[in-house]
């Protein structure tokens, strides 16, 4: 079975560059593009997730909030630490807030900033190669 990935991400054309990565790496990505879906529904996924990797900023669609990267990082740190997690936003005061409240809950966290054109093919890719590595 290959590991899964659990994503937050709104960004179509970045969740195409993420899936090709995965693609190449045997991972299979669960993604949503709305934080409080993704609250709703990860829950049957969460124990046979291998990652988790989270974006901050989402945008509404339809008027609709859609949460934001910080709501699920609240929500997982109420939970006993089940696998590591990237924290993929530009937003560094956010981002900062994520990694605080999986510091505080035990979590492993890496910290992935969106810096140039290929950040996820080099940057991310390393990283969830290091993390797929280090579990087996």
């Amino acid at each position: 079975m290959a590991p899964i990935l659990l994503m937050l991400e709104d960004d179509v054309e970045r969740l195409d560059r993420f899936e090709v990565v995965a693609a190449k790496l045997g991972v299979e990505i669960i993604s949503w593009a709305d934080a409080n879906i993704m609250l709703a529904e990860m829950g049957t996924h969460l124990h046979t997730a291998t990652l988790i990797s989270l974006d901050h900023d989402l945008f509404p669609f339809r008027d609709v909030d859609p949460g934001d990267g910080l709501d699920v990082a609240k929500h997982l740190a109420t939970l006993a630490p089940l696998c590591p997690v990237i924290i993929h936003t530009s937003n560094r005061v956010r981002g900062d807030a994520m990694e605080g409240e999986f510091e505080l809950a035990g979590w492993a966290y890496h910290r992935v900033p969106p810096i140039g054109d290929d950040w996820i093919e080099a940057d991310w890719r390393r990283v969830v190669k290091r993390i797929l590595k280090a579990r087996r």
